[in-house]
């Protein structure tokens, strides 16, 4: 297991919510989610959070997947198609990247390659290289 698999491991939010992370490289990320119950909102549909979930985990993963720190700075999300049961895929495509900021495409399918959402996000890449404690509570001090 390489390091950023590693790091995101530590990700506690994304576990909870279904996602897994399926395939990472500099730049790039794939996460998928099962659709369960817990997803849906009142109409029966993947609610928007679990969608946004999903798409800012693979943002997330390519991001940092340089080895640096990457934040994000700004996100936006379409959803184009309502979904309510099956797999769904997140793939995280780096569109520019500089020193201190890089812009990030996520689409969002399910099995039959529609599309679902789309989100696009901005991360600012700080200076220092990803950590990995053993103690998380050294990020917090």
């Amino acid at each position: 297991m390489d390091q950023i698999e590693r790091y995101f491991q530590q990700e506690n939010f994304a576990a909870i919510s279904g996602v897994e992370i399926t395939e990472i490289t500099a730049g790039y990320a794939k996460a998928e989610m099962i659709i369960e119950n817990r997803h849906l909102n009142v109409l029966g549909t993947v609610h928007g959070g679990a969608l946004f979930t999903l798409a800012d985990t693979a943002f997330a993963v390519a991001s940092n997947a340089h080895g640096n720190v990457a934040v994000a700075i700004n996100a936006n999300m379409s959803f184009v198609k309502a979904v309510g049961e099956g797999h769904l895929y997140a793939e995280a495509k780096e569109t520019s990247i500089n020193p201190k900021i890089s812009t990030y495409d996520v689409t969002i399918r399910n099995e039959e390659g529609d599309t679902i959402a789309i989100f696009t996000g901005m991360a600012y890449r700080k200076k220092y290289q990803l950590q990995y404690p053993e103690d998380r509570s050294i990020l917090f001090s």
